[in-house]
């Protein structure tokens, strides 16, 4: 039986680096699909991650939307505060 893995994002305010986990795993390979949106692949050939670039200049990373999602645990490891 194969364990799934949790989604897990992740942000980087010093380099407004967001990363999004999709799988365990290690990245053995990387694609730039789009500027500054990095694809990580593990060994075979499976998305692991995706890094985008700038994050803050694409969203608003003060706001997580979800829509139809069956979540059960809601894990928030850290909260930063908002300086306005």
């Amino acid at each position: 039986m194969t364990t799934k893995s949790s989604i897990s994002l992740k942000y980087a305010p010093a380099t407004d680096m967001l990363y999004i986990q999709l799988a365990n795993g290690t990245s053995t390979e990387s694609e730039e699909v789009s500027p500054g949106v990095v694809v990580d692949y593990d060994e075979h050939n499976r998305a692991v991650g995706i890094e985008i670039e700038d994050a803050s200049k694409f969203m608003d990373m003060s706001r997580l939307e979800l829509s139809a999602m069956p979540i059960v645990n809601l894990v928030i490891n850290e909260r930063m505060a908002v300086v306005r």
